[in-house]
């Protein structure tokens, strides 16, 4: 796995770092055996110069096996902002791997179908 971190308006500390390591691990466990991960992450303040306090935004960009996964996240905590953007790109990801099941039965139903006689509707080219 291969993950570029960068730090606007603030220093990219080892313990940012390693927090960041620790959540994409857990994004691991999505890939196929062989697959490939990539990712970039952006952490860092919003402005320097705010009234009610520091707002940090974290922002991830994650490439699985060819298909990218975004999400960005805004709070008051850097690491709540980092949570927040993994549990959003862990959706995203759960998401697309029910979408992609879900039609792989629908076009093998189809064929069974088919192939008992009790439609005549062709799964390639959706006419009967």
């Amino acid at each position: 796995m291969k993950v570029n971190i960068r730090a606007i308006n603030m220093e990219l500390t080892s313990a940012i770092s390693e927090y960041v390591d620790k959540r994409l691990s857990s994004i691991e466990k999505f890939l196929k055996e062989g697959g490939e991960m990539s990712g970039f992450v952006e952490v860092g303040k919003i402005t320097r110069h705010h009234k009610q306090g520091e707002l940090f935004r974290s922002e991830f960009d994650i490439n699985i096996d060819g298909e990218n996964f975004y999400a960005e996240s805004e709070k008051d905590d850097l690491y709540n902002a980092i949570e927040d953007a993994k549990d959003e790109v862990v959706r995203k990801i759960t998401q697309n791997k029910d979408r992609r099941k879900t039609l792989f039965r629908r076009g093998a139903s189809s064929v069974k179908k088919m192939m008992r006689g009790v439609s005549r509707r062709n799964p390639f080219t959706s006419k009967y």
